[in-house]
C-alpha cells in the first residue's frame, strides 16, 4: 500500500512537471519548439494524468472499499455445520487453496495451506502477486474472528479492510448465511498447518491503474447482508445456487451464458449449448470423469473436478439449470 501511494505521488509530480513543460513549450518563440515540445510534453501529461487518475481510483477501491464492518458473529460449529461445510469447501475452495505441488500448482488435495500464486500462474504476474491463503488455523485464519471470516466470504474484505482482488469477482458472496457459517465451522475444525511464504494480494501500481480503468471486467453488484438459499431440490432454481457454490458462474458469467475476455483472461464459452445436447446420465458421467461423450477431455482450464465432488441430486439440479432458458 505505502509503495503504491509513493508511486502515485511521483506520477502526480510528473503530471505537474510535464504540464509546466507543455505550457513553456507553447509559449516558446520558435515554431518547432511549440509543435514538437507542446505535442510531446502535452501527450506525456495526458498519459501520466490518466495513470494518476485510474491508479488513484483503483487504489481507493482496493484499500478503502465501501463495505460494512465485520458482523458480531460466533459460529456454533455443530457436527451438521461441519459436515455441510466440508462438502462445500471440497467443491468451492480446494481447487485454489489446496496444497501446492512441485510444479507450483494446487494439487486439489488437503491440507488447505494455500500458497498458489494465481497471478503468476495465469500469466498476469505483471500486476503483482495474488497468493492463495492458508485456510487452516495454521495461517491467518487463526487471527480472524468468525465475523471477519464471514466478511471475507460475503464481501471479499480482509482483516485490514482491503478488498481481495480475485475473490471479489467470484460468486461466493451469493452463498447463503447458513452455508457461509458452515464453511467457517469446517475451516475451524481443520488441523493447523504452517504457512510457507507470504500469502495474500500484493497488487502493484500497474494493477491499480488497470483496476481503476475497468480492465479486469465488470465488478459484481454489492453483496446483501442476508442471503437465503432456495430449498434443496432437483430443479433449476436450486441448480443456480449449485452453480454458485460450485464456482460455475464465476467463470461462465452470472447467467452461465459465457463471459467476455478481459485484459487478464480469455473469453469463457457458453456451456448451455453443449449441456443441452446431453442426457442427465451423460452430463453426470462427463462431470465425474472430465471426458466428453466423444472421448475428448475438457481443456485444463475447465475445473470439472469441482462438479465431480457434487452429489447426484446437486448435479441433477445443475443440469436442470444449464438446460433451461437463461
Amino acid at each position: 500500500m505505502i509503495g503504491n501511494i509513493l508511486i502515485l505521488l511521483v506520477v502526480i509530480g510528473l503530471v505537474v512537471l510535464f504540464g509546466w513543460l507543455t505550457y513553456r513549450a507553447v509559449r516558446a518563440r520558435k515554431l518547432w519548439v511549440k509543435i514538437v515540445g507542446g505535442l510531446g510534453a502535452g501527450l506525456l501529461t495526458l498519459i501520466l494524468a490518466a495513470a494518476a487518475f485510474f491508479g488513484a481510483k483503483g487504489m481507493a477501491a482496493t484499500y478503502f472499499p465501501d463495505a460494512p464492518d465485520a458482523p458480531d458473529l460466533t459460529v456454533a460449529g455443530t457436527p451438521e455445520q461441519v459436515a455441510r461445510g466440508e462438502y462445500l469447501v471440497n467443491i468451492a475452495c480446494v481447487g485454489c487453496h489446496s496444497q501446492v505441488g512441485p510444479d507450483g500448482n494446487p494439487t486439489g488435495q488437503h491440507p488447505l495451506n494455500g500458497g498458489w500464486n494465481i497471478a503468476e500462474a495465469e500469466g498476469f504476474g505483471f500486476i503483482g502477486d495474488m497468493v492463495t491463503e492458508n485456510l487452516t488455523p495454521g495461517g491467518k485464519l487463526a487471527d480472524y474472528s468468525d465475523g471477519e471470516l464471514f466478511r471475507v466470504l460475503r464481501y471479499s474484505i480482509d482483516q485490514q479492510g482491503h478488498e481481495l482482488g480475485m475473490m471479489s469477482f467470484l460468486p461466493y458472496r451469493e452463498i447463503s448465511n447458513e452455508d457461509t457459517e458452515a464453511i467457517i465451522a469446517y475451516l475451524r475444525s481443520l488441523p493447523p498447518v504452517p504457512t510457507n511464504g507470504i500469502t495474500g494480494d500484493k497488487m502493484n501500481f500497474l494493477g491499480a491503474v488497470m483496476s481503476g480503468a475497468g480492465l479486469f471486467g465488470e465488478a459484481p453488484p454489492p453483496a446483501p447482508a442476508v442471503v437465503t438459499a432456495p430449498p434443496q431440490g432437483v430443479n433449476a432454481e436450486y441448480g443456480k445456487y449449485v452453480a454458485t457454490f460450485g464456482e460455475c458462474r464465476g467463470c461462465h458469467g452470472p447467467d452461465a451464458t459465457g463471459a467476455p475476455a478481459t485484459s487478464v483472461s480469455p473469453a469463457i464459452p457458453n456451456p448451455r449449448p453443449f449441456v443441452s445436447e446431453l442426457t442427465l446420465e451423460q452430463f453426470t458421467a462427463v462431470m465425474r470423469s472430465g471426458v466428453k461423450p466423444d472421448g475428448q477431455p475438457f481443456p485444463e482450464t475447465m475445473p470439472w473436478q469441482n462438479a465431480s465432488k457434487m452429489n447426484d441430486d446437486d448435479l441433477a439440479a445443475l443440469y436442470a439449470y444449464l438446460t433451461m432458458e437463461p
